[in-house]
């Protein structure tokens, strides 16, 4: 099977719910393999994390878009997601990742551990509840959504009223990052884009007009008081952004990890034990199944190459994530679970200018999350089987039913 056809069967559903099969014959094609005149392949892990740091590998940007999209500008899904510092390069990615970095802050998130706990222990306390007849409970939606999006909620400033309505329409907006999207979901996509886009812009002008200690407040402080430095689709389209993508790949990032747990209950038991740091675990997570699979750049320079191929002007580049990550050039046993490696390194977050804002707090989240789910929880066990979304770039679970023991 050649490089085209591997990408053909990745966007298939049976290719969506299993890619790891697809990669290892990917993998057979070489770390970097062309996949026709203008697109080319990586699996390999030190070349996906060169190509994550080399500069001139640039993400489609608004105007990339718009040459190589005709209908890029009829979906504000795609509009909007363009005018965040996802999907910006340089001059603009560093003008806004700067001003976002100021307020989102190593500190200000290492100081919510406290809050993490807290909120923690508050879903342990309503799923218990949830589940006292023995009934199953789903927690991914119990848990899984509630944690992570409370937590950036509390940080933006969004009103706890309003907090759990965000789960469908980040999953609709979503849907506009996949390879694929027929018009159905392109359709919702755009749907949620204009419901998030009014929100925030109401919430903006709230926070204008009554400051508070939220980073809502800051950046709204910031493109009032310099318009330059942020406009006001910016401003828009980055809270949007700080808020699907503060507990999406985090809700991923705990059901994959609960779901790895259950098939692995030697170290589920090592976790409830303390018998190794929870970072291992949630390193290992990120490379055995990550929550980010699939992402692509594009080269803007002459003279580019990845792992010694040539990849000339206008070639895109597809980074497979998931493959990179199991690479066994760089990893020992890659298709092994195994949480008690050292120096993981797993390329989840990205890389380079792009490298996830979001990172910290999400290893925070989950350092906190899953030990304590665990404890409470010793007879914790599936309830049926677990249903995956049907999804390539974004992996994770829809529902994860459980029974509490």
């Amino acid at each position: 099977m050649d490089g085209e056809a591997i990408i053909e069967q990745l966007m298939t559903p049976a290719g969506r719910a299993d890619p790891y099969a697809l990669y290892e014959l990917a993998r057979g094609l070489g770390p970097v393999a062309s996949c026709g005149p203008d697109l080319v392949l990586v699996t390999g892990h030190r070349e996906a994390d060169q190509v994550l740091r080399t500069p001139a590998f640039r993400v489609a940007d608004t105007e990339l878009r718009e040459q190589w999209e005709p209908e890029f500008a009829d979906h504000p899904a795609k509009v909007l997601l363009s005018r965040s510092i996802l999907e910006s390069n340089a001059p603009h990615h560093g003008r806004m990742r700067s001003l976002i970095a100021s307020v989102f802050t190593a500190r200000r998130v290492a100081a919510l551990e406290p809050a993490v706990t807290a909120a923690v222990h508050a879903l342990l306390d309503e799923t218990a509840a949830q589940g006292a007849d023995g009934s199953p409970v789903d927690v991914m939606d119990t848990f899984a959504f509630r944690l992570p999006v409370g937590v950036i909620c509390e940080l933006l400033g969004v009103p706890a009223e309003d907090r759990y309505r965000f789960r469908g329409l980040a999953s609709d907006l979503t849907a506009a990052l996949e390879l694929v999207a027929d018009d159905n979901e392109l359709a919702a996509a755009d749907a949620a884009a204009d419901e998030l886009s009014g929100y925030f812009t109401e919430l903006a002008a709230r926070r204008r007009a009554h400051p508070q200690d939220d980073l809502v407040s800051a950046l709204v402080q910031v493109a009032a008081a310099e318009p330059g430095r942020l406009s006001g689709h910016e401003l828009l389209a980055n809270l949007v952004l700080l808020l699907v993508a503060g507990f999406e790949t985090t809700t991923n990032l705990l059901g994959n990890a609960l779901a790895l747990l259950f098939e692995h209950p030697g170290a589920a038991a090592a976790l409830r034990a303390g018998t190794f740091d929870p970072q291992g675990l949630t390193d290992e997570v990120l490379r055995f199944d990550s929550p980010v699979q699939l992402t692509s750049r594009i080269a803007l320079a002459d003279g580019l190459e990845a792992g010694g191929v040539p990849v000339p002007r206008g070639t895109g580049v597809f980074l497979l994530i998931g493959a990179a990550n199991r690479d066994p050039r760089r990893y020992t046993h890659p298709d092994r679970f195994d949480p008690t490696r050292r120096d993981s390194h797993p390329l989840s977050f990205g890389g380079g200018p792009h490298y996830c804002l979001g990172a910290q707090l999400a290893r925070l989240e989950a350092a906190v999350a899953l030990p304590a789910l665990l404890a409470r929880f010793p007879g914790l066990a599936p309830a049926g089987a677990p249903e995956r979304r049907d999804r390539l770039v974004l992996r994770g679970y829809g529902t994860l039913p459980v029974t509490l023991g």
